[in-house]
């Protein structure tokens, strides 16, 4: 995948940096790592700093020191959290901000306005998340009302990149690409319309949204070979929010390119390390006079230097270099897996990585 800011090699997975940082973590930590690609969030930004702010200092990546590529999330899923504190209508999303209560308001026009100030290399359109579980009829409302948000934000999109002048802010990367996103809940019906006039509408790349959401892993795995052969093997092909390390795999193994998921940085502050047999729980008293590396065949620093019976006494102190070395780890883990598979992709020996991983890797601790 190309972009302004470089090349991403896929299938890819972009740890998630919501509010333009990776929690625990640094920009030189990161690319130490490898990591090619990072997400922010749109709804965030817009509430803090603010986009204007952003667009004044050059766009997202230099206000915050980061010159690979970038993604911003368009804030529908969010917005979609925040339950009774926001309210849907034809025209957009009202909701009171979790900082202050104030009354916000996104829109696909507003959010593809935001993300043009931002500079992200990636623009996601707005959409709207169904829940699980759903009825038909519900998620079909959901899934006819983000097309016709689509069919908004596209034009927004490309009148902006037409007349910059037009935004009220500046337009800080000239070569922004948007992705719409196809939703339709459990509904391959729903899914296949989506898809289609996902398709029609003409986008740089698709995102297969709604997913992650509360679903057992096999139906997610049905709905997402279902979907993407209707999607462009030409263009990149994005799965939101998912997921835990067999996701990633069985996922690529039906067509998907790219990945975000706070899973690995988040389960590292709570003290989950993902290891290649599955994950552990640091803080179990188990640990306490383990000196074994977190995991014996990883080469990250973490597991190079220290021990989990160190890992343990620094989450047990509450001490903040704990979630610092667990999420270099855990970071390492997915991104090191995405680099595994794409050498078994280029040998032609997938399906047998595929076979050996899942031999080794339990989801259960």
């Amino acid at each position: 995948m190309q972009t302004p800011h470089g090349r991403v090699q896929t299938p890819a997975f972009a740890p998630v940096g919501t509010r333009g940082a990776v929690k625990a973590v640094t920009h030189r930590d990161l690319l130490g790592l490898g990591a090619e690609i990072i997400l922010a969030n749109t709804y965030h930004l817009h509430l803090r700093p603010g986009a204007p702010l952003v667009g004044r200092a050059g766009g997202l990546h230099r206000f915050i020191g980061w010159d690979r590529p970038m993604l911003t999330d368009s804030g529908g899923y969010q917005v979609f959290s925040l339950g009774d504190r926001r309210r849907i209508d034809e025209d957009g999303v009202s909701f009171r901000s979790h900082l202050d209560g104030s009354l916000q308001r996104l829109t696909p026009e507003s959010a593809s306005d935001i993300q043009a100030q931002l500079g992200s290399d990636i623009a996601m359109a707005f959409d709207e998340c169904a829940s699980y579980p759903v009825s038909e009829a519900d998620a079909r409302d959901s899934m006819e009302r983000t097309l016709r948000w689509a069919r908004r934000g596209r034009r927004r999109f490309l009148d902006t990149g037409e007349h910059p002048s037009s935004l009220e802010g500046e337009v800080t990367n000239a070569g922004q690409a948007q992705f719409g996103i196809v939703q339709g809940g459990v509904y391959k019906a729903l899914r296949d319309e989506s898809a289609r006039e996902t398709v029609s509408i003409g986008f740089d790349g698709f995102a297969i949204g709604g997913l992650s959401v509360g679903e057992p892993p096999e139906v997610m795995y049905d709905i997402v070979e279902h979907t993407t052969p209707m999607l462009p093997d030409n263009h990149v092909r994005y799965l939101m929010g998912t997921g835990m390390p067999d996701d990633l795999v069985e996922c690529v193994a039906r067509g998907i390119d790219l990945f975000d998921c706070v899973l690995p940085t988040r389960n590292a502050r709570n003290g989950q390390l993902l290891t290649q047999h599955g994950p552990i729980s640091i803080k179990r008293a188990q640990f306490a006079e383990d000196h074994r590396p977190p995991d014996p065949e990883c080469a990250c620093y973490t597991c190079r230097r220290f021990s989990r019976a160190y890992l343990r006494y620094l989450f047990v102190a509450g001490e903040m270099t704990a979630s610092t070395l667990n999420t270099l780890h855990n970071i390492h883990f997915y991104l090191d897996t995405m680099r595994r598979i794409r050498e078994a992709i280029v040998l032609g020996s997938f399906d047998t990585f595929r076979q050996r991983f899942h031999e080794t890797f339990s989801r259960r601790p």
